[in-house]
């Protein structure tokens, strides 16, 4: 189990805290929604969150096979419906992978990385679309 608490610091921002780390962050409405955009919006975390997902499990995935992930990186577009309830409505990953994987490499890689705690959590009605772009 893990504690993140949250308070509420007025004008749309939210001070959230990691109990078992302390570390802090901050949140702000996104400025189509009333907010000033000064930080991550709550959907913005939930994106975010899916792509850090998919790197961190293929990164055990390499680890459990006595591997090293090599330093990739990433990006992930997030999408808003157009219309009433607000939510979710897409979310493009983009994976940079480093060059040198098999072709066996790459599927079991691909595999893992979609099938995250965060993927797995999301919405079935959240579209997730993962390109994977190979250095090589």
């Amino acid at each position: 189990m893990v504690r993140i608490t949250a308070s509420y610091q007025g004008d749309l921002h939210c001070l959230l805290t990691h109990e078992p780390s302390g570390k802090t962050l901050e949140t702000d409405a996104p400025k189509d929604n009333q907010g000033k955009g000064e930080s991550f919006s709550p959907t913005d975390l939930a994106a975010s969150s899916l792509l850090t997902c998919s790197i961190t499990t293929m990164a055990i995935y390499a680890k459990r096979h006595n591997k090293e992930l090599p330093p990739m990186s990433g990006e992930v577009i997030k999408e808003m419906s157009a219309e009433p309830p607000r939510r979710i409505s897409r979310l493009t990953i983009i994976l940079n992978m480093p060059k040198g994987f098999t072709v066996e490499e790459r599927a079991s890689y691909e595999r893992v990385a979609q099938s995250c705690p965060v993927h797995k959590s999301l919405h079935p009605d959240t579209q997730v679309v993962t390109r994977f772009v190979y250095a090589d």
